[in-house]
């Protein structure tokens, strides 16, 4: 593994225009790759894929990669890498999170609380990681995992009025946009399949009544009808979810 020194070296590099650092870069962080994309195998998809995106998203780290981050380079790249992998796979569906993620989670959460009440000031990820025993890629896996994006380069005011890097625990738009998505496939998986497939044509196609009722066989007052049928059924699953 490359040493701290030698990987700023190569970034700084890479960032100039030199290829062949940047190569170095991808071939000493394949093992953080493939521990990363590791956790996503067994969704349909195949593996090289998968390297290849999280390929793109070291790429992109090392692009945008800053001395002011004030973070190892590793834990920077992986919300990076992770958010590459989740555009590639949003077609796919949302990921199911492990028990275990979800308890560390949680554990760092309250870990985070206790600090800012104590000391004013949010943990590092480095610090969250001392604390825990753990590396800091799998602070950050925890965080990400159950929908609580950590950011390390947010910049806020600690006690003693002094600009710090810090660990948000805000939501993006994102994030609401795939808890919504969330939301509407698990409506949408308790419909029949004839109901699915009225609201992909509906919803999602732009066709009008007329031409799914020709598509499917029936009459457009039919489709009227289970449309109205299908939309209160949609709206009653949504009321349920909150």
């Amino acid at each position: 593994m490359l040493s701290h020194e030698e990987t700023m070296a190569l970034i700084s590099r890479a960032q100039h225009g030199d290829e062949e650092a940047s190569t170095i870069l991808l071939t000493e962080n394949a093992p953080l790759l493939k521990s990363i994309i590791k956790r996503y195998l067994g969704k349909h998809i195949e593996y090289d894929d998968l390297y290849q995106i999280a390929s793109i998203g070291l790429l992109k780290s090392i692009k945008n990669f800053s001395y002011e981050h004030n973070v190892r380079f590793s834990t920077y790249a992986v919300p990076m890498i992770l958010g590459e992998i989740k555009r590639y796979m949003r077609d796919d569906g949302y990921l199911k999170v492990s028990r275990s993620l979800k308890s560390l989670s949680s554990k760092i959460t309250k870990y985070v609380d206790e600090q800012i009440k104590n000391d004013g000031e949010n943990p590092t990820v480095e610090e969250i990681a001392r604390h825990f025993g753990i590396e800091p890629t799998e602070v950050v896996f925890a965080m990400d995992a159950t929908r609580l994006p950590v950011s390390l380069y947010e910049s806020t005011n600690d006690s003693d009025g002094k600009q710090t890097e810090l660990i948000e625990h805000l939501p993006t738009d994102e994030d609401k946009k795939m808890l919504d998505k969330l939301i509407l496939k698990d409506m949408l998986s308790k419909l029949s399949p004839r109901e699915q497939k009225i609201v992909v044509l509906r919803y999602f196609r732009d066709m009008t009544q007329g031409e799914i009722a020709r598509k499917l066989g029936v009459s457009q007052v039919q489709i009227s009808r289970l449309e109205t049928k299908i939309l209160k059924k949609l709206k009653e699953l949504y009321e349920e979810t909150d």
